[in-house]
Formats: structure tokens, C-alpha cells, sequence
């Protein structure tokens, strides 16, 4: 099979669109609606349904996606092998990590890196660290810097890097700064905002409420995952969250409950199947030496 026609395949199936995926390929649409007929030819098979302005996959599709991106990876994975020989550090690296992590930890390191290896064109995209983990598992980052899970999927390396100590915090003023004697069941009174549901912080607090034996579940109020966001609304009173000790400043009130010692950790991931780039080994051991206390 051809490799340009499986690479217009997956990206019209990713992207579920024929023009997204001319775009993300710097191709033609027409170019692209070539490559996926001939591919089609080649199978004897329909490999989307068009209808409207909807594109579909087919049984066929359905079954070739996994094969085609396998195939692709396989191919890069290879690439990759043969350019390490040469020892150089250079090409490109692609990285995922979370906005906050972005903006409050990775800046040195990625100042120190390509002060070391201006060769390197880095890739940088920034989401939520369970969508950035996922990134990595389907081969689309190489890297990724994020809020390690509680129980990472087996296919992942990781590597800690900080430890990010989480402190209880309310507004100044807040109820729950006047009691003198703190308990889970206290804080249970009042609503949470925290991470939505499933992200690896939020499971955290959940699994410390429910190893305290909390007698009810935590009230959380719709929120958003983005610590920026809940800083401002704990600071404005609309109820208490765990946060790192990057955003505490005088808009916050931190609370003491010595039952509830929070902390998670913070660092990259990548593929255990595939070969590292010099590129990301070089990142991996930046990384490294950057590690200190959270």
C-alpha cells in the first residue's frame, strides 16, 4: 500500500473531513480525495460514506484505521531508529502538556534545552493531561508533561519530575477559616470546585476523601479543569478546592486539616514500544536535572 495514501486515510478519518484533512496534509482537497479513491480501488472496497457533508467510515474503514496507523507508526518508529545513529540531536519533537504545567514549570526547561540543541524544532500543544496521555498512546506526540495518573496505562513509560504538593484553600473570610478545629466532615458542608470527573487531580481528592472514610460523597459544583479558573472562583467564595502552591498568593486562604495531605506528581510520559528521537532522549534528561521539590 501506499504510505501517502494511508496518511490522507487516517487524516480524513481523524479529522472526519475531507477539507481538515487537506489542511493538516498542506494538500488539496482534490488531492486527498484522489489518494482515498485509490486506496479504495486498491481494496475493492468503500473506506468512508459521504453523506451531506458528514464522512463516515465504513465497515471497511472501521477495520483498516488501526492497521493504517499501526503501519504508520511503525514506519516513523523506524525513521526514527535509523536517524539516532548518527548521534546528532536534532529534527523534530513533538510535546503535549497542560496548560498549567506549561506555563509554571516547563518554562526553564525549555529555555535550557534549546539554549543546548538549537537544531531541535520543538512542537509544543497544550490540553488536558489525561487527552495529552492518550496523544502519546495513538502516536500523535512523542512526549508528554503532565499530571502523572494514580495507575498509568501499561502501554506508557513515565518518569516523575516534580512533586506538586496541593494545599486546601477557600476565599479570605470564608466560614471555614473560623473553625478552629478543621474535619473532612466540616468540609463536607460546603461545596468543592475541583477538576471534572476522571482527570487524574480530581481522582486524587476522591480516593483521600474516601481513604478518610468521609461519610458522604464531596459536593462539587459544575466547574471547569483549568486551575487558573478555579483559583478565581475559589477567590470570589464560591466554595473551597485543592491547588498548587504555584497559584497561592493573597487572593487565597489556605485551611489546615492534617488528615488530608495531598500531593501528586508531575512529569513525562512516552510510548514503551517505540524508539525515542535523540531529540526527546535529550528532553528526557533536561527534564531530569530540572527536577526539585514541588
Amino acid at each position: 500500500m501506499d504510505i501517502a495514501h494511508l496518511q490522507a486515510f487516517v487524516a480524513v478519518a481523524e479529522q472526519r473531513s475531507f477539507s481538515r484533512a487537506a489542511s493538516q496534509l498542506f494538500l488539496t482537497q482534490p488531492a486527498v480525495s484522489k489518494r482515498i479513491a485509490a486506496l479504495e480501488v486498491e481494496l475493492a472496497n468503500p473506506l468512508f460514506d459521504r453523506i451531506g457533508h458528514q464522512v463516515q467510515l465504513t465497515e471497511t474503514g472501521h477495520a483498516l484505521l488501526p492497521r493504517a496507523r499501526n503501519i504508520l507508526l511503525e514506519l516513523e518508529d523506524t525513521r526514527r531508529s535509523i536517524r539516532n545513529l548518527s548521534g546528532q540531536v536534532g529534527g523534530q519533537l513533538s510535546m503535549v502538556t497542560s496548560h498549567h504545567i506549561g506555563l509554571h514549570r516547563l518554562p526553564p526547561v525549555l529555555r535550557h534545552y534549546s539554549g543546548d540543541h538549537p537544531q531541535v524544532e520543538l512542537v509544543l500543544q497544550f490540553m488536558e493531561s489525561e487527552q495529552a496521555c492518550q496523544a502519546v498512546l495513538h502516536g500523535d506526540s512523542e512526549l508528554g508533561v503532565v499530571t502523572l495518573p494514580l495507575t498509568p496505562p501499561a502501554e506508557l513509560k513515565f518518569q516523575a519530575v516534580w512533586r506538586d504538593a496541593l494545599y486546601l484553600v477557600v476565599a479570605p473570610g470564608h466560614p471555614l477559616t473560623r473553625v478552629t478545629s478543621l474535619t473532612p466532615q466540616a468540609l463536607l458542608d460546603w461545596p468543592a470546585i475541583l477538576p471534572m470527573h476522571g482527570t487524574f487531580t480530581r481522582t486524587l481528592v476522591e480516593q483521600a476523601f474516601a481513604d478518610l472514610q468521609a461519610p458522604a460523597p464531596v459536593q462539587v459544583k459544575p466547574g471547569t479543569n483549568n486551575l487558573e479558573t478555579i483559583k478565581m472562583m475559589v477567590g470570589i467564595g464560591l466554595g473551597w478546592s485543592v491547588l498548587p502552591q504555584t497559584l497561592l498568593d493573597e487572593e487565597l486562604a489556605c485551611l489546615h486539616l492534617p488528615a488530608l495531605q495531598l500531593e501528586r506528581e508531575l512529569g513525562v510520559v512516552w510510548h514503551a514500544g517505540r524508539t525515542l528521537s535523540n531529540a526527546a532522549s535529550a528532553m528526557l534528561d533536561c527534564l531530569q536535572q530540572s527536577a526539585k521539590p514541588g
